[in-house]
């Protein structure tokens, strides 16, 4: 799957701010192709405001 960060990580609490770093993604608009795990699908929950997902 693609994610895609949208929105800015300034302000943000701090687990929320480390899972975007731990799904690859550093500034708006970088996008990583992840594996479909539990793993990923539950970071991507903690996150999903700031971040797109493409199947």
């Amino acid at each position: 799957m693609k994610v895609t960060l949208k929105r800015s990580v300034i302000g943000r609490p701090k687990n929320q701010v480390e899972t975007v770093k731990a799904l690859g993604l550093k500034r708006i608009g970088d996008s990583r192709e992840l594996t479909d795990t539990p793993a990923i699908r539950g970071m991507i929950k903690t996150v999903q405001h700031l971040v797109e997902v493409e199947a």
